[in-house]
């Protein structure tokens, strides 16, 4: 008899933060192993639960018992099993006796290899009490928990410590033992709203009763949706500053939602915003609104657990706890303006940026010089890039950054204009953080571009040359995120900057000795970032390869690059004449392999017209592709070569290069290497051969 499954974990409080993950994988596990273990269809439904104190799935269509299996046990093959004379070996009878048959019942089947003797059985399928409790026990086994508790005086370990177990298929109990508690019908409503004790009848009915007698929403996703909801309600015409991480909290938080509008001084909105914005969101789980132009509001919408008809205490009471916090904020506020962020400076020789590298203002410096150099090379203010630099690791040392590290760089701007700085200097100390995440945007000026550059490769450079690369899956300094973030601002920025020579400063302003010679490891690791960015963007393997194999100078022009390789992909000579380059690759790899040297082309050494023909074409299709090139018409350039199929064609069909006239040889060569050079200028078309 199929009917539905529930498994319901109580627990006391789970962490927030994971309560979505830990519900799905819960879950999921389970569901997995009663599917295997063929209790459940293939494609039946299930629901998950998820609430501050329990864990829980519903499975519909579980059968009490699985289905019987057919088992096929394998025994010697037949060279093993028989004598020479027919007679069973003992191999043979051993096995016939394990499986409680005559020789005479078994049957021969083929495994792949060989043929070997076999017994076909049916195994009763297990019973479902007889089996779930172990699969519950497996599926917490599998929870993505970083730390497990114990509680009481027992050996049970989990995220937080179980407090009531239910196991129903169907009207009946599932009897079983879980993390110490036995299973029951019994689950527990609201703390404050509910029924203490809810008795669950049917499985099917839990959702609803709890809902209806414990006033609480089991389901993770209904409870969402509504918290959402009523957000939206109450917000009116403002929007909600939050990110989706706040919502999935609060609503792991959460048994019944109920939002309420609150308020605050309209005195603190002279703080910065992103300083309330943050103790709201951080602290108090608030949801901040803002208007049309993304102004703070002194409105602010809580979700309490209390869906009360009178919720002025709620209110009041949550007004008060913010006013607290918000009047922290106003005080460092206050107490970091009254010393210039100049004046901050030189304190950054007392933090420790790192013990090889030195200290926050050693740092300083070298950020502030290799700045200067970039914006020399760009044609920009170089005085104001100094400046900008100078300062822009010394809110550190504020007070507000001291509280909320978050926000360095946002309060260094606020305190710069504030001390009178220029906008362009204020700006970039801001700017010079982005891109902080994926998405998120470039810095807006060039002096904050310059900046940020000279940051990210101060640390790249650094780190990498004090042995601190990423290795595996640990990158504890972010380095990948710093190399993507100078990519990023690179090549979306079309800043015309030398990456080997970016590099080559980023060394140079370290001390001498301080740092081993890592240049070529930090280049590699920049074009590796490279590969998984122009992926994201939606290049293949081999488009990518064709031009990072040619280790690009200028990363701005790699999209331009690629772009004119898809569109030479298009051509119908496209295919022929990728083929050929990777021909040719070949024979000139295995050519220097054997100390081949070759110089010049000699056109006075042609003995075949072929040669003559691809030599004179080659010729009229480079003086046609070069001003293309240096004019940056990557596609213009690549797509002048298309001409070139069928002289290269004719050569490789009637001319044979490696041939035993040593002079010859080497003037063949030398014209495929003429051939690979002049067509390989923006990227290595023998990459895009099958």
């Amino acid at each position: 008899m199929s009917a539905s499954l529930l498994v319901e974990l109580l627990t006391e409080e789970l962490p927030p933060k994971a309560l979505r993950t830990l519900g799905y994988s819960f879950a999921d596990a389970l569901v997995a192993s009663l599917r295997s273990e063929g209790f459940a269809p293939a494609a039946g439904g299930f629901t998950v639960y998820a609430t501050p104190r329990r864990l829980g799935v519903l499975v519909r269509d579980v059968a009490a018992q699985a289905a019987d299996r057919e088992v096929l046990a394998k025994g010697p093959s037949l060279k093993a099993g028989l004598g020479a004379d027919g007679t069973p070996s003992q191999a043979l009878l051993g096995f016939a006796k394990k499986q409680g048959v005559a020789v005479e019942r078994l049957e021969r089947i083929h495994d792949g290899k060989q043929e070997v003797f076999a017994f076909r059985s049916v195994a009763t399928g297990v019973r479902l009490e007889a089996t779930l409790a172990a699969l519950v026990e497996a599926a917490l086994k599998k929870l993505p928990i970083p730390k497990m508790m114990r509680w009481g005086d027992r050996d049970e370990e989990l995220v937080r410590p179980v407090r009531g177990l239910v196991m129903l298929h169907g009207e009946r109990i599932v009897p079983g033992t879980v993390r110490g508690q036995s299973s029951g019908r019994a689950t527990r409503g609201h703390r404050f709203l509910g029924k203490g004790t809810i008795e669950i009848a049917r499985a099917d009915d839990y959702e609803a009763l709890l809902e209806r007698d414990g006033k609480v929403i089991a389901n993770f996703e209904l409870r969402a949706h509504k918290v959402r909801e009523q957000l939206a309600a109450a917000a009116g015409g403002a929007s909600i500053a939050a990110e989706d991480a706040l919502f999935d909290e609060v609503t792991a938080l959460v048994e019944l939602p109920a939002v309420y509008e609150a308020h605050f001084e309209k005195a603190f909105l002279e703080v910065p915003q992103e300083c309330l914005m943050l103790t709201m969101k951080q602290n108090q789980k608030y949801f901040p609104l803002v208007d049309g132009r993304g102004k703070l509001l002194n409105r602010f919408l809580i979700v309490s657990n209390m869906a009360i008809a009178h919720p002025h205490h709620i209110v009041h009471g949550n007004e008060r706890v913010l006013r607290a916090r918000l009047a922290d904020a106003k005080f460092f506020y206050d107490q970091d303006r009254r010393v210039t962020l100049a004046s901050r400076v030189p304190g950054l020789a007392s933090v420790v940026f790192h013990n090889k590298l030195g200290t926050q203002l050693e740092r300083v410096d070298r950020i502030e010089r290799l700045a200067a150099i970039v914006a020399a090379t760009l044609g920009e203010d170089e005085a104001a890039t100094r400046r900008a630099a100078r300062l822009c690791k010394a809110d550190l040392l504020t007070g507000m950054v001291g509280e909320f590290p978050e926000l360095q760089g946002i309060m260094g701007t606020y305190y710069a204009r504030h001390d009178g700085e220029p906008e362009a200097v204020a700006g970039a100390i801001e700017a010079h953080y982005r891109p902080r995440f994926a998405g998120d945007a470039l810095p807006e000026t060039r002096t904050g571009a310059c900046v940020a550059i000279a940051d990210k490769l101060v640390t790249l450079a650094g780190l990498f040359g004090v042995g601190q690369q990423p290795t595996g899956d640990k990158d504890p300094f972010g380095l990948r995120r710093q190399a993507l973030g100078l990519i990023r601002i690179l090549v979306e920025g079309n800043l015309p900057l030398s990456l080997a020579e970016l590099v080559g400063e980023a060394f140079a302003v370290h001390p001498t000795g301080l740092l081993t010679g890592a240049h070529a490891d930090v280049q590699m690791f920049v074009l590796e970032r490279m590969r998984s960015y122009l992926r994201d963007a939606g290049y293949s393997a081999n488009e990518i390869e064709s031009v990072l194999s040619m280790h690009p100078v200028r990363l701005d022009l790699v999209p331009r690059q690629l772009a004119a390789v898809r569109a030479f992909a298009g051509l119908p000579e496209a295919e022929s004449l990728a083929a050929a380059n990777k021909r040719v690759a070949n024979i000139l790899r295995q050519a220097a392999a054997k100390g081949e040297s070759f110089q010049n082309t000699d056109a006075k050494l042609f003995r075949e017209p072929q040669e003559r023909t691809l030599f004179d074409a080659l010729g009229t299709a480079s003086r046609d592709a070069t001003p293309r090139f240096e004019q940056g018409d990557f596609a213009g350039y690549l797509k002048t070569f298309a001409v070139l199929k069928a002289p290269v064609d004719a050569f490789f069909d009637s001319v044979m290069v490696m041939v035993e006239d040593a002079a010859l040889r080497r003037n063949r060569l030398a014209l495929l290497e003429d051939l690979r050079r002049e067509m390989n200028r923006v990227a290595d078309i023998s990459k895009l051969a099958a």
